[in-house]
């Protein structure tokens, strides 16, 4: 199972940093078992890298555009959920959000902080073991939280852009 790329010849003209980061997203999804989206959401909440690696299987299609559960779908609901944490956190003063996990009947949705205050964001199979989706949720927010800068998430939501 590997992870959808950008346009042929995209991935090619990012920088080195993009380029890594799509590594890091493509081995979060081949190495743990049930994924069905993934998304990275810059602070504002725009989509910055994702995989639909349960695109290829049987989804539910939402006649709007896309399978329901999509990383489109995941990127608006880890925006959401991350800044109405973040809020009560303050309100708790709890200081900050590390992580927050959705558990739902057919499935969950794991939220992790990036160090620039982007978010990680995972759409799971309900039978996915937890322990190892936030394990390497976090393996991939410590890699790749300290070369998110600036200028990177601009690329990053470019490259988006021309490949929709």
């Amino acid at each position: 199972m590997t992870a959808p790329t950008p346009a042929p010849g995209a991935i090619g003209a990012l920088s080195t940093e993009a380029r890594n980061l799509h590594w890091l997203l493509t081995n979060l999804v081949e190495e743990v078992p049930g994924l069905l989206s993934v998304a990275v959401v810059s602070s504002d909440g725009l989509l910055l890298l994702s995989s639909d690696p349960g695109r290829n299987n049987e989804a539910p299609v939402d006649h709007s555009g896309g399978p329901k559960g999509s990383s489109a779908d995941l990127a608006t609901i880890v925006s959401g959920v991350g800044s109405l944490t973040i809020g009560a956190a303050k309100l708790m003063d709890g200081g900050s959000v590390k992580q927050t996990m959705v558990a739902m009947e057919e499935g969950s949705v794991f939220i992790m902080s990036i160090s620039d205050g982007s978010l990680l964001g995972v759409h799971a199979t309900p039978d996915c073991d937890m322990s190892v989706v936030a394990y390497h949720m976090a393996l991939f927010v410590g890699r790749a939280g300290h070369v998110l800068t600036p200028e990177l998430r601009s690329e990053l939501r470019q490259s988006m852009e021309t490949t929709r």
